[in-house]
């Protein structure tokens, strides 16, 4: 039987960085066999967080986020998938709104609050999340572990792959971004050299997440 992967894109900018490394895993996926349907979190109908309304608490809606938006086709989605892709830039040393917001209503609907069984999802599927920062790899590491931890524990097994030092810009030299913080001939030199290699990689990531 065709197994079957979701991607979730919690970016906003298309054919940028996080757009194209989720694209990438998302080929590697395919190559290797799995069906993959997309999700942009930025094009999808008005959603929020989770509103604390603990409905997936009560025992008939147990594994359930019952709060009814725009997140719900991926929520419902995910929970009969085969395997996550999730791919989000960061914003102020986090990842994006849009994502923590999937995230959240994605990990406390399978959390019980049971000493015995803290998690009610009996279906633990690979997760792969990917994040892109224009800081260092190195600077989001303990954040993204953390992630992975909680991932892993609620939703299945997870791995974490960091693009830093990403191409913001195409032209850092413009009078309309006077940023002085950064080089523009080693971030594009990076992004010309590095950059590529890394969409292999999570190529090869993708292509492994059902392995």
């Amino acid at each position: 039987m065709e197994k079957r992967i979701i991607a979730v894109n919690a970016g906003p900018r298309k054919g940028w960085n996080t757009d194209t490394l989720l694209t990438e895993a998302v080929k590697g996926a395919e190559s290797a066999g799995a069906a993959v349907e997309r999700f942009d979190l930025f094009q999808l109908e008005k959603y929020t967080g989770c509103i604390s309304c603990f409905g997936c608490k009560r025992e008939k809606f147990k594994g359930h986020c019952i709060c009814r938006d725009g997140l719900t086709p991926v929520l419902d989605a995910v929970r009969e998938a085969d395997g996550l892709i999730i791919a989000s830039p960061c914003y102020l040393s986090d990842l994006t709104a849009s994502f923590r917001a999937f995230y959240e209503r994605l990990v406390f609907q399978n959390l019980t609050y049971n000493r015995e069984t803290p998690c009610c999802n009996g279906r633990l599927i690979p997760v792969l999340l990917i994040l892109t920062s224009n800081a260092p790899d190195t600077m989001y590491a303990e954040k993204m572990q953390e992630y992975q931890q909680i991932l892993t524990r609620f939703v299945g097994p997870a791995k974490i792959f960091i693009c830093g030092e990403t191409l913001q810009l195409k032209d850092y030299a413009s009078t309309d971004w006077p940023w002085s913080m950064f080089d523009p001939e080693e971030k594009k030199a990076r992004h010309e050299t590095v950059f590529p290699q890394e969409c292999r990689r999570v190529y090869e990531l993708g292509a492994s997440l059902l392995k």
